[in-house]
C-alpha cells in the first residue's frame, strides 16, 4: 500500500486530484482482502490493485468518472457470483465492499498521505478511520475521516465524537502490526480503520544453520532482517547477504543498537543455554511484541526459571513463544525455519495455525451433488 500513499502525496503535491479506492470489508472467498487499494490518477492511470478482473475494472471506471464530473465518496458492494467470477477465470463466491474516495484538494489528504508514507519508512505509526455508513441521527457524509497519531491525538472527525474515540482506541492495537478493522457501531454507523507502521522486522540472535535458513525466507516474506552473533565468522555479510544489518556482537549488546519497535520479531537461536539465557532476557526487555526461543521444552523450563528469578514480569514471560514454531515435525534447518516463520506469520496476521482443509462432511456433500447430477444408466 505504501506506493499508493507515496503516489497520492506526489500527485496532490502537484495540485492534481486523485481517487483512492479501498477494499473495506469482504465476505467469503475474494481475490483481495480489506486494505487493498487502487489509486486512480487524473489521466486515468493507476497504482495498486483491488484484485484484478471486471470488479477492479468497474471500480476503476467509477473512479475515472468521479474525476471527470466531480462528486462525493461512494460505498459499493460486489457479489462475486459464479457468472461474474467465471468472466475473469476466478474461483470466488464472496462479496467485496469498496470505498471510492475522491480527493480534489491537497489540503484534504496530502498531509495524511505524507505521514502514512513516513510511517512506512520508519516514522511514528499512524492510523486513519473512514466513515462507510452514517449511523442513526448522523449527517456526516460517507468518506468522513479522522486521522489518529501514535499518542492518540486526532485530526478530523467521523461525524460523532464517540465514534472518533472508539476508532482511536482500536487504532492503538492495530498500529502494532499495521492492521485494519471494519467496525459496526451500536448506532448503526460503519467505519473502516487502518493503521500504518514500518515493515515488519526480524532479529535473529545467533548465526547458526537455522538462522541461515531463516534469513532468506524472512526477506522473501517482506521482513527487514537483522542478524547478531558475537562470532565474526557467523555474523558477516557473506554468510547473510539478505540481511539489512549484521552485527558481530553479543545479542545483549546488539539489541540496543537496532531500531526495535513493536512490529519487530526477535528469534533467539544462539549456540548454548547460557547464551540463550542472556539473549532472551535482553530480547524480552525490548518493545518487540514477538519474542521466541528455539530449543527443547526442558531448556525452556530452565531458562524461564532463571528469568523469573531475575525479576522479569510474569506477564512478559508468558508472552514469550517457546519452544518456537508450529508443530510440523520439522527436523532439518530448512524445515525448522519454515516452522518458525509460519508461527511468526500467524502471530502477525492473526491466523490460527490450523489446517484449512475441507472437512469430511463438506466433501461428502460435494460427492452427493455430483452423483445426483449424473444421469442414471439405462
Amino acid at each position: 500500500m505504501r506506493d499508493v500513499f507515496h503516489e497520492a502525496a506526489n500527485e496532490l503535491g502537484q495540485k492534481r486530484p486523485v481517487v483512492v479506492a479501498t477494499v473495506v470489508h469482504t465476505k467469503g472467498s475474494t481475490p483481495q482482502k480489506p486494505g487493498a487499494k487502487l489509486l486512480v490518477r487524473n489521466d486515468g492511470s493507476g497504482v495498486g490493485t483491488l484484485g484484478g478482473g471486471c470488479v477492479e475494472g468497474d471500480i476503476w471506471f467509477a473512479a475515472s468518472e468521479l474525476l471527470k464530473r466531480g462528486g462525493a465518496a461512494e460505498y459499493r458492494e460486489y457479489h462475486l457470483n459464479e457468472d461474474l467470477a467465471a468472466q475473469d477465470g476466478l474461483v470466488c463466491g464472496g462479496t467485496m465492499y469498496f470505498l471510492i474516495d475522491p480527493v480534489y484538494e491537497p489540503a484534504e489528504y496530502e498531509s495524511y498521505a505524507k505521514e502514512i508514507d513516513a510511517a512506512y519508512g520508519g516514522g511514528a505509526p499512524v492510523a486513519m478511520a473512514s466513515l462507510i455508513k452514517p449511523g442513526n441521527g448522523m449527517d456526516a457524509p460517507v468518506g468522513s475521516k479522522v486521522f489518529i497519531h501514535e499518542g492518540g491525538f486526532m485530526e478530523g472527525t467521523l461525524g460523532d465524537r464517540t465514534l472518533d474515540r472508539d476508532a482511536a482506541e482500536r487504532a492503538r492495537t492495530l498500529m502494532v502490526h499495521g492492521k485494519s478493522e471494519f467496525v459496526t457501531s451500536e448506532n448503526g454507523a460503519e467505519y473502516f480503520v487502518e493503521a500504518y507502521t514500518t515493515p515488519p522486522q526480524i532479529v535473529v540472535c545467533g548465526g547458526g544453520h537455522v538462522s541461515k535458513a531463516i534469513a532468506p525466507l524472512a526477506k522473501t516474506l517482506g521482513f527487514h532482517v537483522f542478524i547478531t552473533d558475537d562470532r565474526e565468522e557467523f555474523a558477516n555479510e557473506e554468510r547473510f547477504p539478505e540481511a539489512d544489518i549484521v552485527l558481530a556482537l553479543k545479542p545483549e549488546d546488539a539489541l540496543p543498537k537496532l531500531p526495535i519497535n513493536s512490529n519487530t520479531f526477535i528469534i533467539v537461536a544462539t549456540r548454548g543455554h547460557r547464551y540463550d539465557n542472556v539473549a532472551l532476557e535482553a530480547a524480552a526487555k525490548t518493545p518487540a511484541k514477538y519474542v521466541g526461543l528455539m530449543g527443547s521444552k526442558r531448556k525452556t523450563i530452565l531458562i524461564y526459571e532463571d528469568l523469573a528469578r531475575g525479576g522479569l514480569p510474569v506477564g512478559r514471560i508468558k508472552e514469550i513463544r517457546s519452544p518456537i514454531g508450529l508443530d510440523i515435525h520439522a527436523r532439518t534447518p530448512d524445515e525448522i525455519a519454515v516452522s518458525i516463520m509460519a508461527e511468526v506469520l500467524m502471530f502477525r496476521l492473526g491466523g490460527t495455525g490450523l489446517p484449512m482443509k475441507l472437512d469430511e462432511q463438506r466433501i461428502d456433500r460435494i460427492i452427493e451433488r455430483v452423483r445426483e447430477s449424473v444421469p442414471a444408466a439405462d
